[in-house]
């Protein structure tokens, strides 16, 4: 038996969010920095528990030392968690690193696979991670379910779940497969520049008119205004590297003042 369609009314105010986030953020962009798809695979594995800009500071260290699967595979361990140590958890993630090198290079060849049932088999690796790297090394479409994304679908009354998996199917249902990829960096940085957690910037809000959760935040949009991020606040984003449309500032190395 067919899951019943989502009702058309939540389909056409999802798809104006969308379209009006895609207005508000049109360089929205993976943040984190990534040169091959070996290396967003270890950025997004990287990124459990801590930011985006801990893993940018960390990661030029670390692809110099160990630019591919053979040599990541081969590091010394004590030495590896030295260079992870800033991004916390350090020996769990050394030891993901570590193993998802191996099998790259004994069951890919030293290749990302591009596929998830595969991607999904690599030590450390979810179906979070899976889509990143799918949607930005490879161009197949996904939602990528992280806190930010799910908090938001939940505010939007895309879903009401808790659980990663049946936001991304509650999420896909009201989206064609196109958009995925994209919608999911939109809503991250919505999530991350106004729409935050605690005390999310409703006075400062574009959709704000769009949204049913209008009014959990600060209202006053001086105070809103006060409490925005990243490049909507005038400060520094998390990528060194940042795409040329960005309109920020680039964030600064490990142990820059």
């Amino acid at each position: 038996m067919s899951e019943q369609a989502p009702p058309v009314a939540l389909v056409r105010r999802a798809r104006r969010i969308n379209r009006e986030l895609a207005e508000v953020y049109p360089y929205a962009h993976p943040e984190l920095d990534f040169e091959n798809p070996f290396q967003l695979l270890v950025a997004t594995v990287l990124s459990a528990q801590t930011t985006d800009l801990r893993v940018n500071q960390t990661t030029p260290a670390l692809f110099a030392k160990y630019p591919t699967p053979e040599e990541m595979a081969a590091a010394d361990p004590s030495e590896l968690e030295e260079i992870l140590r800033p991004t916390g958890f350090f020996r769990a993630k050394a030891r993901s690193v570590l193993g998802l090198s191996a099998a790259l290079r004994d069951d890919f060849g030293g290749e990302v696979p591009g596929r998830l049932a595969d991607l999904v088999k690599l030590p450390g690796v979810g179906r979070k991670t899976a889509n990143v790297v799918l949607g930005n090394a490879f161009g197949v479409p996904g939602i990528t379910v992280d806190t930010h994304f799910g908090r938001l679908a939940r505010r939007f009354g895309w879903t009401t779940s808790e659980d990663p998996e049946k936001v991304e199917q509650d999420v896909a249902r009201l989206f064609p497969k196109s958009d995925w990829t994209m919608l999911s960096h939109r809503v991250v940085f919505h999530g991350r520049r106004i729409c935050h957690s605690r005390k999310p910037a409703c006075g400062a809000c574009p959709i704000a008119r769009l949204c049913p959760s209008y009014g959990e935040g600060e209202m006053d949009p001086e105070k809103a205004r006060k409490l925005l991020k990243y490049e909507k606040g005038g400060f520094p984003g998390q990528r060194l590297n940042p795409p040329p449309d960005y309109p920020g500032l680039p964030a600064p190395p490990l142990g820059a003042s």
